[in-house]
């Protein structure tokens, strides 16, 4: 079966990777390197992504790739994995999981659902990592930040801990699971108000030149 080019945009940050080797494009490599930051960014990616652009500010790294992959036979063997993962058949569930990144390196599902296996097993670091690649690939939702969270906990990294489980309750701050982790760690978040919050409080009128 023909495997077919696929551009995607990943975001990666900066405060994932502290400490780590490719962390050290944001701090160590000098500016206007640019072809040491690629070779970088191609380690970490692995040699199945090919990087078509890469944009480096303080905060992340903005990346074009292209990925020759089988998204949907990678996708429902993801599905299959998790289907196992969630019955205790660990053993299946890795092997689906490792075959769906064979087919498509970047797949959400399959990253996401094999750095919850592995965090399961208490496999921490390749744990983290997955759950890393996840976010890049596929962005932030608040079950996969609260898995980031809890590995960091597991692992003592308390700061990185907290700032995934306060990111997880801005996206659903009515998650239980969420606020309870953040309550084992001492933390009491508020939502943040936003402009809309403030002009619908019936407590203040508004300003008289917004009135009607």
């Amino acid at each position: 079966m023909r495997r077919a080019r696929r551009h995607r945009k990943l975001r990666i940050l900066r405060d994932d990777h502290i400490g780590d080797l490719l962390g050290a494009i944001f701090f160590d490599i000098a500016p206007g390197h640019d072809q040491a930051i690629l070779e970088r960014l191609g380690d970490y990616l692995g040699p199945r992504v090919r990087i078509v652009m890469a944009e480096l500010t303080a905060g992340a790294a903005e990346v074009e790739v292209e990925v020759q992959a089988l998204e949907e036979e990678a996708s429902r063997l993801a599905d299959a994995a998790d289907d196992l993962r969630l019955k205790g058949a660990r053993r299946g569930a890795y092997a689906l999981y490792r075959e769906a990144l064979e087919l498509d390196s970047l797949n959400h599902a399959a990253t996401f659902g094999l750095g919850l296996l592995l965090a399961d097993r208490e496999d921490f670091e390749p744990a983290l990592k997955m759950l890393k690649l996840a976010r890049e690939a596929g962005g932030d939702h608040a079950e996969l930040l609260l898995a980031m969270g809890r590995v960091c906990m597991r692992t003592e990294r308390l700061a990185s801990a907290i700032n995934y489980l306060e990111r997880a309750f801005e996206l659903e701050p009515g998650n239980f699971v969420v606020r309870r982790t953040l309550a084992d760690l001492g933390r009491r978040p508020k939502p943040r108000s936003t402009p809309s919050d403030k002009a619908s409080n019936p407590g203040k009128e508004a300003p008289a030149n917004k009135r009607q």
